[in-house]
């Protein structure tokens, strides 16, 4: 097998990481809509008397977050974890909501 020269390495280096780039960009404006719409969540649970966490809803989402995770070759623990954090974080605002 060819290694790349280093030009080429270095070329091909930088289109991989101007990739990464878009897509931490891409995930960082898809986290702040998903939050926008969650603390849209919070303010109806809070107004309705509703409790902040829904562990049975969370519950499902972990698990077809998990068999997403697998159709797309991504480690479902890691999916999983993300989930869980961004769920903690969505639950927080809600016990914000309330007051």
């Amino acid at each position: 097998m060819n290694n790349p020269s280093p030009d080429n390495a270095l070329e091909k280096l930088a289109h991989y990481r101007a990739s990464i780039d878009n897509l931490d960009a891409a995930l960082i404006h898809i986290l702040a809509e998903r939050f926008r719409i969650t603390k849209a969540v919070g303010e109806l649970k809070a107004g309705a008397d509703l409790p902040p966490a829904d562990p049975q809803r969370e519950k499902k989402q972990v698990e077809r977050l998990r068999k997403l995770a697998i159709e797309a070759d991504l480690d479902p623990d890691f999916a999983e974890t993300l989930l869980n954090f961004i769920i903690r974080e969505v639950i927080r605002h809600h016990e914000q909501a309330r007051g």
